[in-house]
């Protein structure tokens, strides 16, 4: 299955944690960061999502946010430290590509955001995630 989603991490589930509604999974990357996803229970499920089960982790450009300082008082749990290693900037929008730890993201971010964290290559940064924004795949 081709996905228009570029980042694309693989991983394997450490902990599965349903709900009533919802569960969160948490992935260990190939470069050793956790990843929390909040997926549905019955999506879970359909998964067969088990300790040790590999996935992909997929997160869209535009889920991802940057921060080039300490990050404290959020209520983001996906915090993968890395550095820029390429700014492509148009007028009003610019792709951030970023290297982590075993592989890379790329983030969607305005131009003035780039501007004003002044972004470029070798800049350190925290790429930001909402756990609700992760989705999961089988590996």
């Amino acid at each position: 299955m081709s996905l228009s989603i570029r980042n694309q991490l693989p991983g394997i589930v450490t902990a599965v944690t349903p709900g009533e509604a919802m569960a969160t999974v948490r992935v260990r990357l190939t470069g050793g960061q956790d990843l929390t996803a909040a997926i549905t229970r019955e999506a879970a499920e359909d998964l067969r999502l088990t300790l040790g089960t590999a996935v992909r982790a997929l997160v869209k450009s535009t889920e991802i946010s940057l921060a080039t300082g300490p990050v404290e008082g959020l209520s983001i749990r996906n915090r993968l430290p890395g550095t820029v290693r390429d700014v492509a900037a148009g007028d009003a929008m610019a792709s951030v590509r970023v290297t982590v730890e075993d592989g890379e993201l790329t983030a969607a971010i305005t131009r003035d955001a780039v501007d004003d964290l002044a972004l470029s290559p070798g800049t350190p940064v925290v790429a930001l995630i909402k756990a609700t924004e992760v989705a999961l795949s089988a590996a």
